[in-house]
């Protein structure tokens, strides 16, 4: 008896291990985050956003920039916690591309923690996009779903700072969807006023890279780490507990985004080849092959049209531009809709090209999707992924000519 006791002890024992990852996640409060790094478990956390998070301007992002600095903060709070820190940011783009980021860049790492900021890059002082809005709820609601805690992050620009402050729409409507999901939120606004009004720093201080007037140096990757730091604390604190809402606020059409990557079809039309994306790029947040696999590549006058079969409501393209891209004609139902210059923005180096093609399209029905290379000698597409959001976002190909 005594030994079939110990036997099921054991048993027992063996079940706890294998079911405690599951147990975890359906506890996926800051408090049970913060219980687990005490204890000293090996916890990721991942920091999904832009320029701002990668840590533009800084002296080195890798020590400087707001991930940094709350990297460090982690380590000396939980000194006997493992941390894997995450860069997922990618400058110049918004919650858009976010949502078709999400799986690769951000669930793949198993995070345990998101610091989430795309309000800057999703345009603040714009008038409100309905689209962008559902991006940017669409990976609130995919992570509260996963049971992760997230904390999302609102980061000054000098612009916001005295005595010349402009008005920001944009976050409010963010805040309104930290309030439906119970997502604790990071302003980094009123902080920076303060220690402006207080004297401790002028804008000028905080933002020194003229004619820069968004990324800090570091003295402001610090204040972003403070507020940033300080809505963690509070979220522990409080015992907050990420939820997911009955109905979501804004159009669900990101809740059905693919990333279809090209370089897995069958076959491609002629011209086209498969390729690995550029290893060096005009900066580091920037560089393709960190966010892309496979790429395919056109090269030369001869190369053929794409042609798909798309059901979606939205559809974006994804890929690198290089000095040596040419132009990609795209065209939808028989209709030329837009000529895209991919080299414009690539003159001194490689870098991540993103595109919104068509938005707003009737998602039960098929389209005719062309993408035709405009290339002169020396010239090349290279294209990751089509990104297509709403409905079915399904595609099909080669297409029927």
């Amino acid at each position: 008896m005594k030994m079939s006791r110990y036997v099921l002890l054991f048993c027992g024992a063996l079940l706890c291990l294998a079911w405690s990852p599951l147990l975890r996640s359906e506890t996926p409060s800051f408090a049970n985050f913060d219980h687990r790094a005490l204890a000293g478990e090996t916890l990721n956390v991942v920091f999904f956003g832009g320029s701002l998070t990668w840590g533009a301007q800084a002296t080195d992002p890798q020590l400087t920039s707001y991930r940094a600095n709350m990297g460090r903060a982690f380590e000396e709070r939980y000194p006997k916690a493992r941390f894997h820190f995450w860069d997922a940011a990618i400058g110049g783009t918004g919650s858009q591309l976010g949502a078709f980021r999400l799986d690769r860049d951000v669930l793949a790492r198993k995070p345990d923690l998101v610091f989430l900021d795309f309000t800057v890059n999703d345009g603040p002082y714009d008038p409100i996009d309905p689209d962008k809005l559902a991006a940017y709820e669409s990976l609130i609601r995919r992570m509260a779903e996963a049971r992760i805690p997230v904390v999302q992050v609102i980061f000054a620009l000098k612009k916001d700072m005295p005595p010349n402050i402009v008005g920001r729409r944009l976050d409010a409507e963010h805040k309104k969807i930290a309030a439906a999901y119970n997502v604790p939120i990071a302003d980094t606004i009123p902080l920076m006023r303060a220690e402006v009004e207080s004297g401790h720093f002028t804008p000028d201080q905080l933002w020194p890279m003229a004619p820069d007037e968004t990324h800090p140096g570091d003295e402001g990757y610090v204040l972003y780490a403070r507020a940033a730091w300080d809505a963690y604390e509070k979220a522990v604190e409080n015992k907050i507990v990420c939820s997911v809402p009955e109905q979501s606020l804004h159009a669900d059409t990101y809740l059905k985004a693919k990333r279809h990557e090209l370089a897995a079809l069958p076959r491609l039309a002629e011209g086209w080849k498969p390729g690995l994306p550029n290893r060096g790029a005009i900066t580091h947040d920037f560089m393709p092959s960190r966010w892309m696999d496979r790429v395919v590549v056109a090269k030369g006058s001869e190369a053929a049209p794409l042609v798909f079969q798309v059901k979606a409501r939205n559809i974006s393209l994804f890929g690198e531009a290089t000095p040596k891209s040419g132009k990609l004609e795209v065209w939808l139902d028989g209709q030329k809709i837009k000529t895209l210059a991919v080299n414009a923005q690539a003159g001194n180096g490689n870098l991540r090209y993103f595109e919104n093609l068509a938005m707003g399209l009737d998602p039960d029905q098929e389209h005719r999707l062309e993408l035709k290379p405009i290339l002169q000698a020396g010239e090349e597409i290279r294209i990751e992924s089509l990104c297509l959001a709403g409905g079915a976002a399904t595609l099909e190909s080669p297409a029927s000519p």
